[in-house]
């Protein structure tokens, strides 16, 4: 028998596009972003952007442990941090947690995870580039690939059953799918109508595995029909199609219809992480092509074709951006450890004796000479 694949125009098949080559967009879609919205977007791009280079050089001197760089992917973390609503609740991968800076949390909070230091909410007990903030609603990513994407479902199912309006949002990337986790979730999801999004971020590589070795599906989007849900392919280096997939995926959660899988096209630009080197197993000529596709100067191209922005301001507001990082750095840098008993804080409520006795002992201590009572 024939193998039939569905025309292009099917979104599971097809790549959902709102920006074009050239900056301009539809009047359709142009209703659905306007310039207010536009010039936030590209501000949060631009902050990104200069956030990923700095920590990136101060990864390389050595001030932090580990990073993972988001650049040429920010199109989706952003778009997600202002599609959703306050109370929905985020289940991140590895390159979606500046989702939470579009959503309010303070930016040095935000860099004191990757130190680990006294300002970091996780009092340093969490790896580097694992955000989290229960006051912007993100749980941190696992570094085991995938389990985000159950405990998305699980949320979103917990919040069906209390009548809530929110929902969740789950991520995962192309080499997840090959995880038992993404189709546990996948199938849970659709048989109860969770009111969540999945999201697959298909940046062509689990670290050094392409995605051409992890699915023989024509789409990753078209894992969806298996699974009774519709399944969307849009092109990830375009914020504003991300932005209007997420808006009606959200919609139709909230109104009972179930969940959606996403599919975002892109491209990892740099390493997997400070830790990776990509020459290792994709070619330059690769990584040229699809900087010409970059998200950040597709957008550029947007808010100058609308008059929201020149070279002047474009200059001045890299400025700006690049000076808050700086200064974010500078202050959380000079902080000092996280207190040594906060190692026995945030499991109990009220504290057993056994522990009880083993904190008043360390505070009793006199920390080791130059370490600074570090953890």
């Amino acid at each position: 028998m024939a193998t039939v694949i569905a025309a292009a125009d099917d979104p599971m098949f097809g790549l959902f596009r709102v920006i074009q080559d050239d900056g301009t967009m539809s009047d359709e879609h142009r209703a659905r972003i306007d310039d207010a919205l536009l010039s936030r977007m590209y501000r949060s791009m631009r902050l990104l952007r200069a956030l990923d280079e700095r920590m990136l050089v101060i990864q390389r001197q050595g001030r932090i442990g580990f990073y993972g760089e988001v650049k040429g992917q920010e199109a989706t973390p952003i778009a997600t941090g202002l599609a959703l609503e306050a109370d929905d609740w985020i289940f991140p991968a590895l390159r979606e947690g500046a989702a939470m800076l579009v959503r309010g949390f303070p930016l040095e909070t935000y860099v004191a995870q990757c130190f680990g230091n006294a300002c970091d909410v996780n009092k340093g007990r969490q790896m580097p580039s694992h955000y989290s903030g229960k006051s912007v609603h993100q749980v941190s990513w696992s570094s085991c690939i995938g389990p985000q994407v159950p405990q998305a479902v699980g949320a979103a199912w917990a919040m069906k059953l209390r009548g809530a309006k929110s929902i969740a949002v789950g991520f995962l990337g192309d080499g997840a799918t090959s995880q038992a986790d993404f189709h546990n979730a996948m199938n849970f999801a659709g048989v109860f109508k969770t009111p969540c999004i999945i999201v697959c971020q298909n940046n062509h590589w689990a670290i050094s595995v392409p995605s051409s070795m992890q699915s023989a599906s024509p789409t990753f989007a078209s894992k969806a029909i298996a699974y009774g849900m519709p399944g969307v392919r849009v092109d990830g280096n375009d914020i504003a199609a991300v932005y209007i997939a997420l808006q009606d995926a959200a919609a139709r959660a909230r109104r009972g219809e179930g969940p959606t899988f996403i599919e975002c096209v892109t491209y990892r630009i740099g390493a997997h992480s400070s830790s990776d080197d990509p020459t290792r197993y994709r070619s330059n000529d690769e990584v040229e092509a699809w900087k010409r596709k970059d998200p950040l100067d597709r957008l550029r191209k947007a808010v100058y074709g609308r008059g929201l922005m020149d070279d002047a301001r474009d200059e001045a507001l890299f400025q700006e951006v690049d000076g808050e990082v700086k200064a974010a750095i500078a202050k959380v840098e000079s902080a000092s450890n996280p207190p040594r008993e906060s190692v026995f804080e945030d499991v109990y409520e009220a504290l057993p004796w056994h522990l009880r006795e083993q904190r008043d002992e360390l505070l009793a201590s006199e920390p080791a000479a130059g370490h600074g009572g570090g953890h």
